[in-house]
């Protein structure tokens, strides 16, 4: 299905069900069903009959509308639902469905955390068409905080590497990732990066593809790039191991629907198609 981005409803939103991202804290509502994990579709959020602190339009989703609420701490959910933090849930829904519910908890919280003005510390109000809290006294206008990272699969010969960050539980490898700085390019962000992390250069740097990512209001920027030169050395503490590994020989990974593993996938496939043609 494809999603629409709307800030203003339009004036049939009230007519058919609806697809309701309710968020309470950082955690998302959802129904347990014979079909797995879900999103809430409904005609009403009210028929729900709980507390709600404020409420966003988010957009269309194949043609039905999209509406993110935020229900105060405290509050039990119906039965048959439950609040999941989206880390919990990013394996059992579709990568659409994930999406949307990281955009309602980052637009909710944007909309939490900016109820005054940073400047003059008078009230905001919502702006009446874009995605904006606006100061009445001052005009300051805060739209929601976006922090864009990069990430990149590093390339030598048949191997990549992979590190294990320092704050997995488990010991899942990824690709090196980090945020980018005030006043760099996303190309300086990725060799600043793999050099902090790992002590090695890299060169031949290309975009791959973006996710959003709201953990917590992140821009993933995803490119691939190719080992230039230097050894492994961990030294900012933000891994705890990495090494070099061929496409049939891979530690625990990410989930499928990060953008950390659409890139090792990608590379895995690659290999898979130059064994193939090299065996015919």
């Amino acid at each position: 299905m494809d999603f629409v981005s709307l800030v203003v409803p339009p004036r049939e939103a009230s007519v058919g069900p609806s697809w309701w991202f309710a968020i309470q804290g950082d955690r998302v509502l959802v129904k347990q069903g014979s079909a797995g994990t879900a999103i809430l579709l409904l005609m009403d959020f009210g028929q729900l009959r709980l507390p709600v602190l404020r409420r966003h339009y988010l957009g269309l989703l194949g043609g039905q509308n999209c509406f993110t609420v935020e229900v105060p701490e405290g509050v039990a959910p119906p039965s048959g639902m439950r609040f999941e933090g989206l880390r919990q849930i990013h394996a059992l829904m579709g990568e659409m469905f994930f999406a949307l519910a990281g955009r309602a908890l980052q637009i909710i919280d944007w909309d939490r955390a900016n109820q005054f003005c940073g400047r003059c510390g008078a009230k905001t109000r919502s702006h009446a068409t874009e995605r904006a809290k606006e100061c009445p006294h001052c005009g300051l206008l805060l739209f929601p905080r976006l922090a864009p990272a990069i990430i990149v699969l590093i390339q030598r010969g048949h191997e990549i590497l992979l590190a294990r960050g320092r704050r997995f539980e488990s010991p899942i490898y990824s690709t090196i990732a980090g945020f980018v700085e005030p006043g760099e390019t996303l190309e300086e962000a990725v060799l600043r990066e793999v050099k902090e992390e790992t002590g090695i250069t890299v060169k031949d740097i290309r975009y791959f593809g973006s996710q959003p990512w709201p953990f917590p209001h992140s821009l993933m920027v995803g490119f691939t790039a190719s080992y230039a030169s230097g050894e492994i050395a961990l030294s900012d503490g933000e891994n705890v191991d990495a090494h070099w590994f061929i496409a049939d020989d891979l530690p625990q990974l990410p989930g499928k629907l990060s953008i950390a593993r659409k890139l090792i996938d990608s590379f895995v496939e690659k290999e898979v198609k130059t064994a193939k043609r090299a065996s015919d």
